[in-house]
Protein backbone atom coordinates (compact mmCIF):
# COMPACT_ATOMS: atom_id res chain seq x y z
CA UNK A 1 0.00 0.00 0.00
CA UNK A 2 1.57 3.28 -1.09
CA UNK A 3 1.67 6.32 1.19
CA UNK A 4 -0.02 9.30 -0.46
CA UNK A 5 1.03 12.65 1.04
CA UNK A 6 -0.51 16.02 0.38
CA UNK A 7 1.13 19.43 0.64
CA UNK A 8 -1.08 22.54 0.60
CA UNK A 9 -0.04 24.95 -2.13
CA UNK A 10 -1.94 28.05 -0.89
CA UNK A 11 -2.22 29.75 2.53
CA UNK A 12 -5.48 29.58 4.44
CA UNK A 13 -7.23 32.99 4.70
CA UNK A 14 -6.78 34.78 8.03
CA UNK A 15 -9.62 33.98 10.40
CA UNK A 16 -11.24 36.49 12.74
CA UNK A 17 -10.42 35.87 16.42
CA UNK A 18 -13.16 34.32 18.56
CA UNK A 19 -15.68 36.91 19.79
CA UNK A 20 -15.02 35.83 23.36
CA UNK A 21 -11.35 36.88 23.14
CA UNK A 22 -11.60 40.44 21.77
CA UNK A 23 -13.50 43.63 22.51
CA UNK A 24 -15.35 44.31 25.73
CA UNK A 25 -16.25 40.63 26.23
CA UNK A 26 -12.63 39.55 25.81
CA UNK A 27 -11.36 42.24 28.20
CA UNK A 28 -13.94 41.32 30.85
CA UNK A 29 -13.18 37.62 30.50
CA UNK A 30 -9.39 38.08 30.69
CA UNK A 31 -9.32 40.69 33.44
CA UNK A 32 -12.37 40.10 35.64
CA UNK A 33 -13.38 36.45 35.22
CA UNK A 34 -10.11 34.72 34.30
CA UNK A 35 -10.42 32.24 37.22
CA UNK A 36 -12.96 31.26 39.86
CA UNK A 37 -11.15 33.34 42.50
CA UNK A 38 -11.08 36.43 40.27
CA UNK A 39 -14.77 35.90 39.49
CA UNK A 40 -15.66 35.86 43.20
CA UNK A 41 -13.55 38.96 43.87
CA UNK A 42 -15.14 40.77 40.91
CA UNK A 43 -18.67 40.01 42.14
CA UNK A 44 -17.83 41.08 45.71
CA UNK A 45 -16.23 44.31 44.42
CA UNK A 46 -19.24 45.10 42.21
CA UNK A 47 -21.57 44.59 45.19
CA UNK A 48 -19.41 46.88 47.37
CA UNK A 49 -19.37 49.59 44.66
CA UNK A 50 -23.15 49.32 44.22
CA UNK A 51 -23.71 49.47 48.00
CA UNK A 52 -21.60 52.64 48.34
CA UNK A 53 -23.06 54.40 45.28
CA UNK A 54 -26.62 53.49 46.30
CA UNK A 55 -26.09 55.53 49.45
CA UNK A 56 -23.90 58.33 48.11
CA UNK A 57 -25.58 59.22 44.79
CA UNK A 58 -29.06 59.89 46.25
CA UNK A 59 -27.39 61.91 49.05
CA UNK A 60 -25.66 64.07 46.41
CA UNK A 61 -28.41 64.41 43.79
CA UNK A 62 -31.58 64.23 45.90
CA UNK A 63 -30.51 67.29 47.82
CA UNK A 64 -31.45 70.89 48.57
CA UNK A 65 -29.49 73.70 46.88
CA UNK A 66 -31.54 76.78 47.68
CA UNK A 67 -31.89 77.39 51.40
CA UNK A 68 -30.70 80.03 53.84
CA UNK A 69 -30.40 77.81 56.92
CA UNK A 70 -30.21 74.19 57.97
CA UNK A 71 -33.77 74.31 59.35
CA UNK A 72 -35.07 75.57 56.01
CA UNK A 73 -33.17 72.72 54.31
CA UNK A 74 -34.88 70.18 56.56
CA UNK A 75 -38.32 71.67 55.95
CA UNK A 76 -37.79 71.36 52.16
CA UNK A 77 -36.57 67.77 52.58
CA UNK A 78 -39.64 66.81 54.63
CA UNK A 79 -41.95 68.43 52.11
CA UNK A 80 -40.23 66.78 49.11
CA UNK A 81 -39.14 63.33 50.30
CA UNK A 82 -40.92 62.94 53.65
CA UNK A 83 -37.61 62.43 55.45
CA UNK A 84 -34.39 64.33 56.21
CA UNK A 85 -32.31 61.17 56.18
CA UNK A 86 -30.06 60.49 53.16
CA UNK A 87 -30.32 63.95 51.61
CA UNK A 88 -27.58 66.58 51.45
CA UNK A 89 -28.09 70.25 52.22
CA UNK A 90 -25.93 71.97 49.59
CA UNK A 91 -27.58 75.27 50.46
CA UNK A 92 -24.61 76.01 52.75
CA UNK A 93 -22.24 75.75 49.76
CA UNK A 94 -24.57 77.85 47.61
CA UNK A 95 -24.69 80.43 50.38
CA UNK A 96 -21.02 80.50 51.43
CA UNK A 97 -18.92 79.24 48.49
CA UNK A 98 -17.34 82.62 47.82
CA UNK A 99 -16.30 82.86 51.46
CA UNK A 100 -14.87 79.34 51.35
CA UNK A 101 -12.81 80.27 48.29
CA UNK A 102 -11.68 83.81 49.16
CA UNK A 103 -12.06 84.17 52.93
CA UNK A 104 -12.65 87.80 53.92
CA UNK A 105 -10.92 89.25 50.85
CA UNK A 106 -12.86 92.36 49.68
CA UNK A 107 -15.49 91.22 47.18
CA UNK A 108 -14.83 94.09 44.76
CA UNK A 109 -11.19 92.91 44.53
CA UNK A 110 -11.85 89.23 43.74
CA UNK A 111 -10.43 89.89 40.26
CA UNK A 112 -6.94 90.19 41.76
CA UNK A 113 -6.55 86.64 43.20
CA UNK A 114 -8.32 85.25 40.12
CA UNK A 115 -5.88 87.12 37.84
CA UNK A 116 -2.96 85.94 40.00
CA UNK A 117 -4.12 82.31 39.60
CA UNK A 118 -4.54 82.65 35.82
CA UNK A 119 -1.10 84.26 35.50
CA UNK A 120 0.33 81.43 37.64
CA UNK A 121 -0.96 78.85 35.17
CA UNK A 122 0.50 80.84 32.25
CA UNK A 123 3.83 81.34 34.07
CA UNK A 124 4.08 77.61 34.86
CA UNK A 125 3.27 76.53 31.30
CA UNK A 126 6.80 77.04 29.83
CA UNK A 127 8.30 75.24 32.84
CA UNK A 128 5.91 72.28 32.89
CA UNK A 129 5.39 71.91 29.13
CA UNK A 130 8.59 73.31 27.64
CA UNK A 131 8.15 71.46 24.33
CA UNK A 132 4.62 72.73 23.67
CA UNK A 133 4.66 76.36 24.87
CA UNK A 134 6.53 79.36 23.41
CA UNK A 135 9.70 80.16 25.37
CA UNK A 136 8.81 83.87 25.33
CA UNK A 137 6.47 83.12 28.24
CA UNK A 138 9.60 82.58 30.40
CA UNK A 139 9.65 86.39 30.77
CA UNK A 140 6.35 86.15 32.67
CA UNK A 141 7.74 83.21 34.66
CA UNK A 142 10.63 85.42 35.81
CA UNK A 143 8.37 88.38 36.62
CA UNK A 144 5.61 86.39 38.37
CA UNK A 145 7.30 85.98 41.82
CA UNK A 146 7.30 89.79 42.11
CA UNK A 147 3.94 90.38 40.40
CA UNK A 148 1.93 87.89 42.48
CA UNK A 149 2.54 89.47 45.95
CA UNK A 150 1.71 92.90 44.51
CA UNK A 151 -1.57 91.61 43.07
CA UNK A 152 -2.53 89.84 46.28
CA UNK A 153 -1.57 92.48 48.85
CA UNK A 154 -1.59 95.60 46.68
CA UNK A 155 0.17 98.82 47.63
CA UNK A 156 2.78 100.68 45.62
CA UNK A 157 4.21 99.14 42.45
CA UNK A 158 7.69 100.15 43.61
CA UNK A 159 7.83 97.49 46.35
CA UNK A 160 8.04 94.50 43.93
CA UNK A 161 10.32 96.51 41.63
CA UNK A 162 12.62 97.18 44.58
CA UNK A 163 12.61 93.46 45.48
CA UNK A 164 13.56 92.57 41.90
CA UNK A 165 16.35 95.18 41.92
CA UNK A 166 17.93 93.30 44.83
CA UNK A 167 18.67 90.40 42.49
CA UNK A 168 20.02 92.81 39.87
CA UNK A 169 22.36 94.39 42.44
CA UNK A 170 23.55 90.96 43.65
CA UNK A 171 24.21 89.78 40.07
CA UNK A 172 26.09 92.99 39.26
CA UNK A 173 28.35 92.68 42.32
CA UNK A 174 28.92 88.96 41.58
CA UNK A 175 29.96 89.78 37.99
CA UNK A 176 32.32 92.61 38.99
CA UNK A 177 33.96 90.76 41.90
CA UNK A 178 34.17 87.53 39.87
CA UNK A 179 36.58 89.21 37.47
CA UNK A 180 38.96 90.01 40.34
CA UNK A 181 38.53 87.13 42.82
CA UNK A 182 37.38 83.49 42.89
CA UNK A 183 33.77 82.49 42.26
CA UNK A 184 33.22 81.68 45.95
CA UNK A 185 34.16 85.19 47.12
CA UNK A 186 32.13 86.68 44.27
CA UNK A 187 29.09 84.63 45.32
CA UNK A 188 29.44 85.72 48.95
CA UNK A 189 29.80 89.36 47.88
CA UNK A 190 26.75 89.11 45.60
CA UNK A 191 24.55 87.59 48.34
CA UNK A 192 25.76 90.20 50.85
CA UNK A 193 24.99 93.05 48.41
CA UNK A 194 21.45 91.71 47.82
CA UNK A 195 20.81 91.39 51.56
CA UNK A 196 22.08 94.93 52.22
CA UNK A 197 19.78 96.23 49.48
CA UNK A 198 16.70 94.39 50.78
CA UNK A 199 17.26 95.05 54.50
CA UNK A 200 18.63 98.60 54.40
CA UNK A 201 18.33 100.44 51.09
CA UNK A 202 15.11 99.00 49.64
CA UNK A 203 12.73 100.92 51.91
CA UNK A 204 14.40 104.26 51.07
CA UNK A 205 14.19 103.52 47.35
CA UNK A 206 10.52 102.49 47.59
CA UNK A 207 9.53 105.56 49.62
CA UNK A 208 11.43 107.93 47.32
CA UNK A 209 9.94 106.50 44.12
CA UNK A 210 6.43 106.32 45.64
CA UNK A 211 6.61 110.03 46.48
CA UNK A 212 7.77 110.89 42.94
CA UNK A 213 5.48 108.49 41.01
CA UNK A 214 2.66 107.24 43.29
CA UNK A 215 1.54 104.23 41.24
CA UNK A 216 -0.26 101.44 43.08
CA UNK A 217 -3.47 99.55 43.83
CA UNK A 218 -5.62 99.25 46.95
CA UNK A 219 -3.82 97.61 49.89
CA UNK A 220 -5.36 94.48 51.47
CA UNK A 221 -4.33 93.41 54.97
CA UNK A 222 -3.19 89.84 55.62
CA UNK A 223 -6.01 89.17 58.06
CA UNK A 224 -8.45 89.42 55.12
CA UNK A 225 -6.77 86.44 53.43
CA UNK A 226 -8.45 83.09 53.86
CA UNK A 227 -10.30 80.18 52.33
CA UNK A 228 -8.93 77.98 49.58
CA UNK A 229 -7.14 81.03 48.18
CA UNK A 230 -4.87 81.02 51.24
CA UNK A 231 -4.14 77.29 50.82
CA UNK A 232 -3.13 77.84 47.18
CA UNK A 233 -1.01 80.88 48.10
CA UNK A 234 0.89 79.02 50.85
CA UNK A 235 1.18 75.85 48.77
CA UNK A 236 2.50 77.59 45.65
CA UNK A 237 5.13 79.54 47.60
CA UNK A 238 6.24 76.52 49.67
CA UNK A 239 6.42 74.27 46.60
CA UNK A 240 8.12 76.80 44.34
CA UNK A 241 10.79 77.91 46.83
CA UNK A 242 11.46 74.60 48.60
CA UNK A 243 12.65 72.77 45.46
CA UNK A 244 15.75 74.96 44.79
CA UNK A 245 16.51 75.13 48.54
CA UNK A 246 16.17 71.34 48.76
CA UNK A 247 18.59 70.89 45.84
CA UNK A 248 21.16 73.13 47.56
CA UNK A 249 20.73 71.28 50.88
CA UNK A 250 21.09 67.87 49.17
CA UNK A 251 24.31 68.99 47.48
CA UNK A 252 25.53 70.56 50.73
CA UNK A 253 24.93 67.31 52.61
CA UNK A 254 27.19 65.50 50.12
CA UNK A 255 29.82 68.25 50.15
CA UNK A 256 33.46 67.63 51.12
CA UNK A 257 33.48 70.92 53.05
CA UNK A 258 32.82 69.80 56.64
CA UNK A 259 31.25 73.06 57.82
CA UNK A 260 28.82 73.13 54.90
CA UNK A 261 28.04 69.43 55.29
CA UNK A 262 27.32 69.60 59.03
CA UNK A 263 25.24 72.77 58.70
CA UNK A 264 23.06 71.09 56.08
CA UNK A 265 22.81 67.83 58.05
CA UNK A 266 21.93 69.72 61.23
CA UNK A 267 19.25 71.78 59.51
CA UNK A 268 17.68 68.81 57.71
CA UNK A 269 17.61 66.53 60.75
CA UNK A 270 16.29 69.26 63.07
CA UNK A 271 13.44 70.26 60.73
CA UNK A 272 12.52 66.62 59.98
CA UNK A 273 12.54 65.83 63.69
CA UNK A 274 10.02 68.55 64.58
CA UNK A 275 6.29 68.43 63.67
CA UNK A 276 5.10 71.12 61.27
CA UNK A 277 2.49 72.33 63.74
CA UNK A 278 5.29 73.12 66.22
CA UNK A 279 7.08 75.21 63.60
CA UNK A 280 3.81 77.03 62.84
CA UNK A 281 3.38 77.85 66.54
CA UNK A 282 6.95 79.17 66.54
CA UNK A 283 6.11 81.32 63.50
CA UNK A 284 2.89 82.54 65.10
CA UNK A 285 3.91 83.18 68.70
CA UNK A 286 7.66 83.04 69.31
CA UNK A 287 9.23 84.62 66.24
CA UNK A 288 8.20 88.15 67.18
CA UNK A 289 10.01 87.77 70.51
CA UNK A 290 13.35 87.50 68.70
CA UNK A 291 12.64 90.38 66.30
CA UNK A 292 13.73 93.97 67.03
CA UNK A 293 11.08 96.04 68.89
CA UNK A 294 8.55 97.63 66.56
CA UNK A 295 9.18 95.13 63.76
CA UNK A 296 5.97 94.21 61.94
CA UNK A 297 6.63 90.76 60.48
CA UNK A 298 3.56 89.67 58.53
CA UNK A 299 1.97 86.47 59.91
CA UNK A 300 1.38 84.96 56.45
CA UNK A 301 5.00 85.67 55.51
CA UNK A 302 6.15 83.93 58.71
CA UNK A 303 4.01 80.88 57.93
CA UNK A 304 5.33 80.83 54.35
CA UNK A 305 8.93 80.79 55.61
CA UNK A 306 8.29 77.95 58.07
CA UNK A 307 6.37 75.83 55.57
CA UNK A 308 9.05 76.40 52.93
CA UNK A 309 11.84 75.35 55.29
CA UNK A 310 9.85 72.29 56.39
CA UNK A 311 9.22 71.23 52.78
CA UNK A 312 12.84 71.96 51.78
CA UNK A 313 14.20 69.56 54.43
CA UNK A 314 12.09 66.69 53.10
CA UNK A 315 12.85 67.70 49.53
CA UNK A 316 16.59 67.53 50.26
CA UNK A 317 16.32 63.91 51.39
CA UNK A 318 14.24 62.95 48.34
CA UNK A 319 16.82 64.51 46.00
CA UNK A 320 19.69 62.96 47.97
CA UNK A 321 18.06 59.58 47.28
CA UNK A 322 18.12 60.40 43.57
CA UNK A 323 21.78 61.39 43.77
CA UNK A 324 22.65 58.18 45.64
CA UNK A 325 20.87 56.10 42.97
CA UNK A 326 23.16 57.36 40.20
CA UNK A 327 25.97 54.97 39.26
CA UNK A 328 29.50 56.13 40.00
CA UNK A 329 30.27 56.08 36.28
CA UNK A 330 28.18 59.22 35.74
CA UNK A 331 30.47 61.22 38.04
CA UNK A 332 33.56 59.72 36.43
CA UNK A 333 32.16 60.49 32.97
CA UNK A 334 31.70 64.14 33.96
CA UNK A 335 35.30 64.25 35.24
CA UNK A 336 36.62 62.68 32.04
CA UNK A 337 34.93 65.45 30.01
CA UNK A 338 36.83 68.06 32.01
CA UNK A 339 33.70 69.59 33.57
CA UNK A 340 34.01 71.45 36.85
CA UNK A 341 31.71 70.68 39.81
CA UNK A 342 28.87 73.05 38.90
CA UNK A 343 28.95 72.16 35.19
CA UNK A 344 28.81 68.45 36.03
CA UNK A 345 25.88 68.99 38.41
CA UNK A 346 23.95 71.18 35.95
CA UNK A 347 24.51 69.14 32.78
CA UNK A 348 24.86 65.52 33.90
CA UNK A 349 24.21 64.69 37.56
CA UNK A 350 21.23 66.79 38.66
CA UNK A 351 18.97 66.19 35.59
CA UNK A 352 19.26 62.43 36.13
CA UNK A 353 18.84 62.67 39.91
CA UNK A 354 15.72 64.83 39.55
CA UNK A 355 14.29 62.42 36.99
CA UNK A 356 14.75 59.51 39.40
CA UNK A 357 13.25 61.58 42.24
CA UNK A 358 10.09 62.73 40.43
CA UNK A 359 7.65 60.46 42.37
CA UNK A 360 9.13 61.48 45.73
CA UNK A 361 9.24 65.17 44.80
CA UNK A 362 5.58 65.22 43.74
CA UNK A 363 4.58 63.28 46.88
CA UNK A 364 6.32 65.94 48.97
CA UNK A 365 4.55 68.67 46.99
CA UNK A 366 1.15 67.05 47.55
CA UNK A 367 1.92 66.54 51.25
CA UNK A 368 2.91 70.16 51.86
CA UNK A 369 -0.14 71.42 49.96
CA UNK A 370 -2.46 69.34 52.15
CA UNK A 371 -0.56 70.48 55.26
CA UNK A 372 -1.63 74.07 54.56
CA UNK A 373 -4.84 73.18 56.44
CA UNK A 374 -2.80 73.17 59.68
CA UNK A 375 -2.66 76.98 59.66
CA UNK A 376 -6.25 77.00 60.98
CA UNK A 377 -4.79 75.94 64.34
CA UNK A 378 -2.80 79.19 64.66
CA UNK A 379 -5.78 81.41 63.86
CA UNK A 380 -5.58 81.84 60.09
CA UNK A 381 -8.95 81.37 58.41
CA UNK A 382 -8.08 78.87 55.73
CA UNK A 383 -10.83 76.71 54.27
CA UNK A 384 -10.96 74.41 57.35
CA UNK A 385 -11.03 77.38 59.75
CA UNK A 386 -13.84 78.95 57.72
CA UNK A 387 -15.81 75.69 57.78
CA UNK A 388 -15.66 75.77 61.59
CA UNK A 389 -16.72 79.43 61.61
CA UNK A 390 -19.67 78.68 59.28
CA UNK A 391 -20.79 75.78 61.49
CA UNK A 392 -20.67 78.13 64.49
CA UNK A 393 -23.26 80.36 62.77
CA UNK A 394 -26.74 79.71 64.17
CA UNK A 395 -28.18 79.37 60.64
CA UNK A 396 -25.85 76.49 59.80
CA UNK A 397 -25.19 75.00 63.24
CA UNK A 398 -25.20 71.23 62.79
CA UNK A 399 -24.07 71.11 59.16
CA UNK A 400 -21.04 68.90 58.71
CA UNK A 401 -20.59 66.52 55.79
CA UNK A 402 -21.48 68.94 53.00
CA UNK A 403 -18.78 71.45 53.97
CA UNK A 404 -16.04 68.87 54.22
CA UNK A 405 -17.15 67.10 51.02
CA UNK A 406 -16.78 70.42 49.17
CA UNK A 407 -13.34 71.03 50.73
CA UNK A 408 -12.24 67.46 49.90
CA UNK A 409 -13.30 67.99 46.27
CA UNK A 410 -11.21 71.19 46.03
CA UNK A 411 -8.10 69.50 47.41
CA UNK A 412 -8.66 66.40 45.30
CA UNK A 413 -8.73 68.43 42.06
CA UNK A 414 -5.37 70.08 42.83
CA UNK A 415 -3.60 67.02 44.25
CA UNK A 416 -4.89 64.68 41.51
CA UNK A 417 -3.73 67.18 38.86
CA UNK A 418 -0.21 67.18 40.38
CA UNK A 419 -0.19 63.39 40.46
CA UNK A 420 -1.26 63.11 36.81
CA UNK A 421 1.36 65.63 35.75
CA UNK A 422 4.10 63.62 37.50
CA UNK A 423 2.99 60.50 35.57
CA UNK A 424 3.08 62.49 32.31
CA UNK A 425 6.57 63.76 33.15
CA UNK A 426 7.83 60.26 33.93
CA UNK A 427 6.54 58.98 30.58
CA UNK A 428 8.03 61.97 28.76
CA UNK A 429 11.47 61.45 30.33
CA UNK A 430 11.48 57.67 29.97
CA UNK A 431 14.62 56.69 28.10
CA UNK A 432 14.87 52.99 28.96
CA UNK A 433 13.72 50.20 26.64
CA UNK A 434 11.07 47.75 27.74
Amino acid sequence: MSDVSFVRTEMLPEQAPPASEVGVVGWVRNNLFSSWLNSILTLVSLYAIWYVLAGVLPWIFESVWNANSLNECREIMMATWGSTHGHACWGVINDRWLQLLFGFYPSHLYWRPILALLLLLVALAPVLYSDRVPTKLLILTAIYPFLMPWLMWGGTIWAPISAALGFVVGWGVYTVVGKQLSNLFALIAGVAASLIWWLVLSSYFTDAMASILPIGIEYVQSRAFGGFMLAILLGVVAIGVSLPIGIVLALGRQSDLLIVKYLCVGFIEFIRGVPLITLLFVASLLLNIFMPPGTNFDIILRVMIMMTLFSAAYMAEVIRGGLAALPRGQYEGADSLGLNYWQAQRLIIMPQALKISIPGIVSTFIGIFKDTTLVSIIGLFDVIGLASAIRADTAWNGIYWELFAFIAALFFVVCFSMSRYSMYLERKLQTGHH
